[in-house]
């Protein structure tokens, strides 16, 4: 048996697509194909439907999902018990969180906790939507940050897990100040030349986010760059170099200086809401407190 195995089989049984799934566990579909199989030959029974498409888990699929996603929580949960006895250490409170919001919010606010909370010991993993969501769902994290909107669907089962909502920023058409008024930026369209857009890798939660707040309108935009960091991103419109969408917290302070200004109406704007997950019966007295805290 392989805990990789279980982690494929939990993947495919949310995505019931191999193909995806492959891509989420980054191997290729063949190797993921090969271990599902390996895992029904060392259960004895076929767990996948694969005629049907999408493809759907059978009986024994679906008896054996809740007992893979327990396997892999408890495995992961003994690995960080045992390691920190051994070490004679606090457990560490696993976050998974956008890169964003870690640079931006959870590293202050960790910061905090170091005076109120004793002996804390904090691991984040920092990394895109959909590998942050599925390390909470294996059981690899204990925490889950994230932002949520309305617009674009979650890529895990939220119901399962507790949720708190921390707060909510916007998402700001922004460029620097002296070059969106030599330039005359506008995205109503009176701009006298296309806006050099700075933009995010499509397949990113704010790429999904600017997209959905655009819309079917056709603002004057002409891509330049994409980037799947919202720090690289700023750097380059910080240089000049073209307009993008920025969480609020992202451009605070060039905001209050001047230094950047908004390139449109509140009708370009999207609203994030800030939310927390986690499964509240696997915390420990420390993890509770982190929960408390946020």
């Amino acid at each position: 048996m392989d805990i990789n195995w279980l982690r494929d089989f939990t993947c495919l049984a949310r995505t019931l697509n191999f193909t995806r799934a492959a891509e989420e566990r980054n191997i290729t579909q063949s190797a993921f194909s090969r271990r599902i199989k390996s895992l029904e030959n060392w259960l004895g029974v076929p767990l996948i439907q694969r005629s049907s498409y999408p493809v759907q888990l059978s009986e024994a699929g679906q008896q054996f999902l809740p007992v893979a996603q327990a396997m892999i929580a408890d495995l992961t949960d003994i690995r960080q018990t045992l390691r920190a006895q051994e070490q004679g250490r606090t457990a560490f409170q696993r976050i998974a969180v956008l890169h964003t919001i870690s640079v931006n919010y959870l590293s202050r606010r960790i910061a905090e906790f170091e005076d109120t909370i004793p002996n804390l010991r904090v691991r984040i993993y920092s990394d895109n939507l959909r590998t942050c969501c599925q390390l909470l769902s294996e059981g690899t994290c204990d925490f889950l940050l994230y932002y949520k909107h309305k617009d674009v669907q979650p890529v895990f089962e939220e119901e399962q897990f507790a949720r708190k909502d921390i707060g909510t920023e916007q998402m700001l058409p922004v460029a620097l100040t002296q070059t969106a008024r030599d330039q005359s930026w506008d995205l109503d369209g009176s701009s006298r030349t296309p806006i050099p857009y700075l933009g995010y890798d499509p397949s990113s939660f704010l790429g999904s986010v600017v997209d959905q707040t655009i819309g079917s309108r056709t603002p004057p935009l002409s891509l330049c760059y994409m980037d799947a960091l919202t720090e690289a991103i700023k750097r380059r419109l910080l240089a000049g170099s073209g307009m993008a969408w920025l969480p609020e917290s992202v451009v605070a302070e060039e905001l209050a200086s001047g230094q950047v200004t908004r390139i449109g109406g509140p009708e370009w704007q999207a609203e994030l809401t800030l939310s927390l997950f986690c499964s509240l019966d696997r915390l420990d007295k420390t993890g509770m407190q982190v929960w408390d805290a946020l």
